[in-house]
């Protein structure tokens, strides 16, 4: 780790002091973090990463080396006892996962039945689905955020370049805008592309697009810089080992409680969620056009966040997720 933070530094043209002064650390501390004499917290870590461009995988990876060496290196029963652990650590993970895919086992069964039976459709069926959910997902989206356009109307909007009589310039730009970011995650989903931190920020971008000065930037909080990047860092240790609706739900859940933009993190979540799920062949989920489905939806993240239970949010995916199933497959009738 020692040799990653000099190298970088360096290959930045930074002094120890310059950097010191960056990262709000002690001058001394930085040298001693080079030589090997000191390490840094994690705090500092998730830091120097940002200042220094280390990719922050990596860099944790290498403290969380030095640390377990530092602590067990010298025992002799140090690589008997790592393995246990990383046994332990795995074997968690997946009874975690086991539990909440095992609670739900029938609804995800039946869930796997319906989308394959779509994927069996024809390509004049699979437009018709496509084109007629994508316009719903655009209209119910934008009416969680309070927009008061009406389906017709948003189909009108996005479709024809229409203009609303009664309707203020900024709701016909969220509607247009949001079309552009729902384009955007089907896009990355046919192609198969990675999920990262520039996509979410370009999508915050779309749907903010002459709407919000600050639209494709994160609030002017280093912590949530910090909280971010252990999201990324999440996703990608997690997108293969996780049921894709789980893993959907709780990117959704995540982006809520870190809660990293001054506005749009509903919809940025939502952006997130449905990206997941199109990238592994399900359908749009999102609440109804009604007070009572909205907030049933503002409920289950509520209860989620306050119980500490991320069941209570999948459970209520899984749900929406079999409700739109059932529509498309009704669409072809």
């Amino acid at each position: 780790m020692k040799s990653l933070l000099k190298n970088a530094r360096e290959q930045k043209g930074l002094k120890t002091r310059e950097l010191a002064q960056l990262a709000s650390i002690d001058q001394a501390l930085i040298s001693k973090f080079e030589s090997g004499t000191r390490k840094p917290t994690k705090d500092q870590i998730i830091k120097l990463s940002q200042l220094l461009e280390i990719d922050y995988e990596t860099l944790m990876i290498a403290w969380l080396k030095e640390k377990i060496f530092y602590e067990i290196g010298d025992e002799e029963f140090a690589l008997k006892a790592l393995l246990l652990a990383e046994q332990e650590i795995q074997n968690n993970r997946k009874e975690i996962n086991s539990a909440i895919i095992s609670s739900n086992q029938i609804i995800l069964d039946e869930i796997e039945t319906l989308k394959n039976k779509i994927q069996s459709f024809n390509h004049l069926q699979l437009r018709q689905i496509h084109k007629t959910l994508e316009l719903d997902f655009i209209y119910k989206s934008i009416y969680l955020n309070g927009n008061s356009l009406t389906q017709e109307e948003t189909k009108s909007v996005i479709n024809d370049g229409s203009t609303v009589l009664g309707k203020s310039m900024e709701e016909h730009l969220e509607a247009i805008n949001f079309q552009e970011a729902t384009l955007h995650i089907k896009d990355l989903s046919q192609k198969k592309m990675a999920f990262s931190e520039k996509e979410l920020l370009f999508l915050h971008n779309l749907i903010f697009k002459g709407i919000d000065k600050n639209s494709g930037k994160y609030k002017n909080d280093s912590l949530i810089i910090k909280e971010m990047n252990l999201f990324f860092n999440w996703y990608e240790t997690q997108k293969n080992n996780l049921h894709p609706i789980i893993l959907a739900s709780e990117a959704h859940l995540k982006i809520i409680t870190i809660n990293p933009f001054e506005n749009g993190n509903i919809q940025i979540a939502n952006l997130v969620l449905n990206m997941i799920l199109l990238l592994n062949n399900y359908v749009y989920v999102v609440a109804e056009g009604n007070i009572k489905s909205k907030n049933e939806y503002l409920f289950s993240i509520e209860e989620s966040q306050n119980k500490n239970d991320k069941s209570i949010f999948i459970n209520y995916v899984l749900k929406i997720e079999k409700q739109n199933l059932d529509k498309a497959i009704e669409l072809t009738s």
